[in-house]
């Protein structure tokens, strides 16, 4: 390798590791410098026609080193001199650095070494960065490797967004004793949050796939972190104010998940896709069980609007961090080892940053519709339980409300803890050598039958126990979707990552708007197993479809 700064070339050749840089000299006048150096063991002499090596490599790596930045350049051996170095960019010659026989210095002089700042040139070896990090001169933050670092930010992000999103349903009591709302109006209130939420889905992937990951997660975190902290000032101003309050909160929300699935497909590889998938998805689950917790002892204790002040600044301290330390890709980040920048990308070819969507090619797929279809039957059922549960605990179950409330944080952690075991187990598979494809229609299969099954066994039991076990194992199995139809966006069309969450997940929010309010005209005219028997014909409609026409290959590129 070759270096100049301030008149100086550093030549390393990298053939040979019996090569070590001594000294050169300072008098460049623009055409030539003399360059001494040394073998480890013995003397070499550059004009001696006996040793292996008295020729400078024909092939390295130059950089010129100029107010601390670095430039790389192409040398190759001029034609026609045996010892002689031409250095160019872009074909154009810059200088000749040939090599003289001299006397061989036993140490290198202070005026070779690397100004202060450079040293990140050469990295430590292995062997001394282990002796390091056994030492713990490496704090642990710095050994973990940064993609998983990437994937905790994402979760953390995940894990704030469910804080704010379920606090307004505890919240809602006082608020509404407070300002005399009507039923009617309590649940405009709770439905002008899919406004906005549906507004961004596809247009959050849009842009991620455009512009990139970083910024547009960042955006919906710090958008509908103002948004809640601004929800008491709204309600205090009237209801519209809060309505479109709300309707913002939405928006933030709404780009989160196609920015994070564009770029958890960037930073990890596919042997770890589903763990991380499940992690990042389980903070979404923590953060409903957080958000239960936490909002009933702070309205206790501080009022309500303490709960939208205190949720809210938690986004800007995760948005400073976001800041430093995260990069749409693993390309962008100068900071990733080497190691694990080829671990990510393997052998896959960078490709230019999407400048358009190729909606007719995308639509044009079937594994794009089975994803779609797949995802509205999933949310279906999902929303259902999810938002009628107190409601069932409280009607047929005869729980208080306070019962109801902590049998309800029961699936949340059910899920939460079996989306990362299906992630171990669907990761596991994958690197045995199962195919992409069978790993997502068995976890998928699981996410489908197992939540059927469960509901179907509700009108058999007849103790409260045993009911909720059973709404429990319906959750818990729902949460292996995780390694199966939220995984596969990244498998079939990793560029368009963010685009196809947002195309399937605006489906599987419309399930959920829409059974949310069916559920509510069955029960008028019809029981509980009704409800129960449209999920289950939902999801076998699901299963069918998805080991029908899905697949865990590229289709889009």
């Amino acid at each position: 390798m070759m270096m100049m700064k301030s008149g100086v070339f550093l030549l390393l050749p990298l053939a040979s590791p019996d090569f070590s840089l001594v000294h050169s000299s300072s008098n460049y006048n623009g055409t030539n410098s003399s360059i001494r150096r040394t073998r480890r063991k013995n003397r070499v002499r550059p004009g001696h026609s006996n040793c292996s090596h008295s020729r400078i490599i024909e092939t390295c790596s130059v950089y010129f080193l100029r107010s601390n930045s670095s430039i790389p350049l192409d040398c190759s051996r001029a034609p026609g001199k045996s010892r002689s170095l031409r250095l160019r960019i872009v074909g154009k010659t810059l200088a000749d650095v040939k090599s003289d026989p001299y006397d061989v210095a036993d140490s290198a002089p202070e005026s070779v070494s690397f100004p202060e700042g450079r040293s990140d040139l050469i990295a430590p070896p292995p062997e001394e960065e282990e002796e390091l990090r056994r030492r713990g001169a490496i704090p642990w933050w710095e050994q973990l490797p940064k993609r998983w670092l990437i994937v905790f930010l994402c979760f953390s992000a995940f894990l704030l967004c469910n804080m704010d999103r379920v606090n307004m349903s505890i919240a809602i009591l006082p608020m509404s004793a407070e300002y005399n709302w009507n039923p009617a109006t309590v649940g405009l209130i709770q439905s002008s949050f899919f406004w906005g939420y549906l507004l961004t889905q596809i247009a959050g992937g849009i842009w991620a796939d455009t512009v990139g990951g970083k910024l547009v997660l960042g955006f919906g975190v710090i958008w509908w972190s103002v948004a809640t902290v601004l929800t008491p000032v709204a309600a205090k101003l009237g209801l519209p104010f809060l309505l479109v309050t709300r309707a913002f909160m939405g928006v933030g929300e709404g780009v989160a998940m196609p920015a994070m699935n564009n770029i958890l497909s960037k930073w990890v590889p596919v042997s770890e896709r589903s763990r991380s998938l499940a992690l990042v998805y389980s903070g979404m689950y923590l953060g409903s069980v957080t958000g239960l917790a936490f909002s009933p002892l702070l309205i206790h204790k501080f009022g309500w609007p303490s709960v939208f002040y205190s949720f809210g600044s938690l986004g800007t301290v995760w948005f400073a961090i976001w800041l430093s330390k995260a990069h749409s890709s693993p390309l962008e980040d100068p900071e990733l080892k080497l190691e694990e920048k080829k671990l990510i990308i393997g052998k896959s070819v960078s490709k230019e940053p999407v400048k358009t969507i190729p909606w007719r090619l995308i639509l044009s797929k079937a594994p794009v519709w089975a994803l779609i279809v797949s995802h509205f039957c999933h949310n279906w059922g999902t929303f259902i339980l999810l938002t009628w549960m107190p409601t069932y605990y409280n009607q047929v179950l005869k729980f208080n409300l306070t019962e109801s409330g902590l049998f309800c944080v029961l699936p949340w952690l059910t899920m939460a803890l079996s989306a990362n075991i299906g992630g171990w187990i669907a990761d596991t598979l994958v690197s045995k050598g199962v195919s992409v494809t069978t790993v997502r229609k068995i976890m998928q299969s699981i996410g489908f039958l197992g939540p059927a099954f469960f509901l179907t066994q509700l009108s058999h039991v007849h103790s409260p126990a045993m009911a909720v076990l059973c709404m429990a194992c319906s959750q818990g199995s729902d949460a292996f979707s995780q390694s199966g139809l939220y995984s596969n966006h990244q498998d079939i069309g990793p560029r368009y990552a963010g685009v196809l969450l947002g195309l399937s997940n605006t489906a599987g929010v419309l399930a959920g708007v829409f059974g949310t309010a069916a559920t509510g005209y069955i029960l008028q005219h019809g029981s509980w197993d009704d409800v129960f028997k449209v999920s289950v014909g939902l999801y076998l409609v699901g299963t069918v479809v998805w080991n029908l026409f899905s697949t865990g290959e590229k289709i889009l590129d």
